[in-house]
């Protein structure tokens, strides 16, 4: 396990606290963990190995920088349906 800090309105972190044993989790850190983890694995399922994916990795090993990579990918994901 890696320690990551996290910022987060109170509001959020008060809804998690009274959501967490309504899910059956003993705490508020470990439905963070389930909800982070449930979103990551949609998304890796849905662009894991699609056109866009493969795209971007084929222009990383053409030398473009990250941010460009990390910027184009976040205005694709913004505008899709």
């Amino acid at each position: 396990m890696v320690a990551v800090t996290l910022r987060m309105p109170q509001d959020v972190v008060d809804d998690l606290k009274r959501m967490a044993p309504l899910r059956g989790f003993a705490g508020y850190q470990a439905l963070l963990r389930a909800y982070v983890g449930a979103g990551l694995r949609d998304d890796m399922e849905r662009f894991e190995g699609s056109p866009v994916a493969r795209l971007i990795d084929r222009l990383r090993d053409s030398g473009v920088p990250e941010e460009t990579l990390r910027r184009a990918a976040a205005e694709i994901s913004h505008s899709a349906p």
